[in-house]
């Protein structure tokens, strides 16, 4: 990250995360995350295909503000599923990244408040 505001913000998120989980989360850690809070069901073992779906959910529900996906409702199994409403410009893999990344500190202010 370049901007040292968000650099800072992404740090002390991942610091928080660390001091639930014992170790300091990366960038597909906060996505799974935030797949499993979206999912609303608690922590428990998942499959591959799982946690590939919640890697999914967690970034559907990130890009969701920003008008690229709307939720349409769950599975009979209470999986959120989203619909694409808007491509993502071509990004390269660390303008992905830092996507990811200030979206991913916008959810989590909600939860934990500023984290600068």
């Amino acid at each position: 990250m370049r901007d040292p505001i968000l650099l800072m913000k992404w740090q002390n998120l991942q610091k928080k995360l660390s001091d639930g989980f014992g170790k300091r989360p990366d960038l597909n850690a906060v996505l799974f995350l935030v797949g499993i809070q979206e999912l609303g069901k608690g922590f428990r073992e998942f499959s591959k295909e799982e946690k590939q779906d919640l890697m999914h959910i967690a970034t559907c529900k990130l890009l969701e503000p920003l008008g690229y996906y709307e939720l349409e409702g769950h599975d009979n199994d209470g999986w959120p599923h989203y619909k694409n409403l808007n491509n993502l410009p071509a990004l390269d893999l660390k303008e992905q990244e830092q996507l990811m990344k200030i979206q991913a500190i916008e959810y989590f202010e909600e939860v934990f408040g500023d984290l600068g």
